[in-house]
């Protein structure tokens, strides 16, 4: 399940990237850098563990595939909030910077 969340995360934000007029100001290639470098991790991770079950690998108990799915929904948010941080951080568009500026006025 890590592997497939990590997958569907890289395929969504290189959709977005793809499509997006702003990709290099919003910096949305180190998003899918970072999922699609997870993605690759879990793929090396997989074959390594079917090379250990066998067969066994295919049915997961349900416990398993859930803390799997949270692990990489955990991720996947993990790799939001640096992304978001490195945006608010740099400000490509000065919204923050507008912001702190207009509030510090009064």
């Amino acid at each position: 399940m890590t592997l497939l969340t990590a997958v569907f995360a890289a395929v969504i934000s290189t959709i977005v990237w793809y499509e997006s007029s702003s990709r290099s100001e919003m910096k949305i290639g180190m998003l899918c850098l970072m999922y699609w470098g997870a993605s690759l991790m879990w793929l090396v991770d997989a074959i390594f563990e079917y090379a250990e079950l066998g067969a066994a690998y295919f049915t997961p108990e349900a416990g398993d595939m859930l803390n799997d799915f949270y692990l990489g929904i955990s991720v996947v948010a993990l790799g939001l909030v640096i992304w978001l941080a490195r945006v608010l951080i740099k400000d490509p568009k000065g919204v923050v910077r507008e912001a702190l500026f207009k509030n510090g006025r009064h």
